[in-house]
């Protein structure tokens, strides 16, 4: 890795090309940018995709479980359950053992949205295995796995393993 360059007038930061946050950023567009026109296809966001992603995996989850698991904030976690309910692509209720759950589910005109999206996809993640390779897109995955255990604040306080 090359030494960061300092000007003595300089603040004590890294170039921003090197930094860990704007490198995430840089491949997370990347990859983003081959999806995004099939999701202007059907319509839907990034948020959206990864809400209805996750719920049709979950089966039926809570809503705050579903924020955590798609990585969208609570604020637009109910804005965009909204319109996704109002598209018919997913149903809302409450738990019946506990009224202040919401829980979702994946409607059946949501299943045939993601299964049609569903083969564009596939077809997009064969690209990027393609140019990427599937070991090293395995490698990849892990490690992001790990730095997102590791920083996780809420496992700050955990003991070590080893």
């Amino acid at each position: 890795m090359a030494p960061t360059k300092h000007r003595p007038d300089a603040f004590p930061l890294s170039e921003t090309q090197r930094t860990l946050p704007i490198a995430l950023l840089r491949a997370r567009e990347a990859v983003m940018e081959r999806f995004r026109p099939m999701l202007r296809e059907i319509d839907v966001t990034e948020q959206q995709w990864r809400v209805l992603r996750v719920v049709q995996e979950a089966g039926e989850i809570d809503a705050t479980q579903l924020a955590r698991a798609a990585c969208v904030l609570a604020p637009s976690l109910t804005r965009i359950l909204k319109t996704l309910e109002a598209r018919g692509l997913i149903a809302l209720h409450r738990d019946a053992a506990d009224r202040r759950r919401t829980l979702v589910n994946i409607s059946a005109v949501g299943k045939a949205l993601l299964h049609e999206a569903g083969q564009t996809s596939a077809g997009i993640y064969k690209e990027i295995e393609e140019r990427l390779g599937a070991d090293r897109i395995a490698d990849l995955l892990d490690a992001l796995e790990n730095v997102t255990q590791d920083l996780d604040l809420s496992n700050a306080d955990a003991p070590d393993d080893g």
